[in-house]
């Protein structure tokens, strides 16, 4: 597998992006890094991210609107700033490119909405479709991966599951757009996060993955598999199934955790995951899901912890 960390577990801790990447760089597994644009690359010399990061590939950047776009995104009722909204986009598909990345991941934290009667539902979601159609189209040669959230900031949001995620990519048409799946958000919504998995992946489109673990009340950020580990384990198994090449992104949260040891211990507790999968065999995994009983189930994750 190939592995991701979140560069804000250590600059919240008050490192830099360069201090981020050299801290990466030392760490057992982890082979790609992953921008926050604008706010990881704003202030900085592309050359020293480049030479920072030697030994390291980028997988991808995720775009950020913050401040002047609380009240939407794609969907912001000033023209101007939706326009600016979509040329921010365009801005970090061509710095990702150049830093050899070839994802770009599209959180609409602002298109949502908190009241009764605040939205037109119908032409916000066409608004969605256009500008992204309008993203795909300027770099076809990028995956563009929507990432849904079903709320946080906002009350609601307009791409709020998997089901949503997927009928928003459909609507949009494009070969490029994809989706990003958080097990966070996931849990939040109540989704089941290896039925999204299997959704996304049967269709050829899951292009990325935020990994962490939580409760399901917020978005907790918590390192993978230490709260739901039979969902984690399942999750696993059909990343193998379906034959997933690309990044294991940690969204995780250190808050009292070190940065460093934190991200290390997502890393290992995934490759205890894929090592117990292996163990036990796909053919055997198989077998029991074929039988369509609960009993078999538990079983089955009962001898993969022995």
């Amino acid at each position: 597998m190939n592995y991701a960390g979140r560069m804000n577990s250590f600059i919240f801790k008050g490192g830099s992006v360069l201090d981020a990447i050299r801290a990466y760089k030392k760490m057992n597994g982890l082979t790609h890094l992953e921008f926050n644009y604008p706010e990881h690359i704003e202030g900085y010399n592309l050359d020293d991210i480049k030479e920072a990061m030697e030994g390291l590939k980028v997988n991808g950047f995720a775009i950020r609107w913050r401040d002047r776009f609380t009240n939407g995104d794609f969907n912001n009722p000033d023209e101007d700033l939706r326009a600016e909204a979509i040329r921010i986009c365009k801005e970090g598909i061509d710095i990702c490119r150049e830093l050899g990345g070839n994802v770009v991941t599209l959180w609409f934290e602002n298109d949502a909405f908190d009241y009764p009667f605040q939205i037109d539902y119908e032409k916000s979601w066409k608004n969605l479709v256009e500008g992204i159609r309008e993203v795909a189209d300027y770099a076809p040669d990028m995956k563009i991966s929507i990432e849904y959230k079903p709320f946080e900031p906002r009350n609601f949001s307009l791409i709020d599951s998997t089901g949503m995620t997927l009928l928003m990519i459909n609507d949009v048409d494009r070969k490029n757009v994809g989706c990003t799946l958080d097990f966070c958000h996931m849990l939040m919504k109540n989704d089941s996060p290896s039925y999204g998995l299997a959704m996304a992946a049967s269709r050829g489109k899951l292009f990325g993955l935020h990994m962490n673990d939580g409760y399901g009340r917020m978005d907790s950020g918590l390192i993978f598999g230490s709260v739901n580990l039979a969902l984690c384990l399942e999750f696993v198994y059909y990343l193998k199934k379906y034959e997933y090449q690309g990044v294991v992104f940690f969204d995780t949260f250190p808050i009292r955790e070190g940065a460093a040891e934190e991200t290390q211990a997502n890393i290992d507790v995934f490759e205890k995951l894929v090592e117990l999968v292996d163990r036990t065999g796909m053919d055997v995994i198989e077998d029991v899901i074929s039988k369509c009983d609960g009993v078999s189930a538990q079983k089955l994750i009962l001898s993969m912890l022995k």
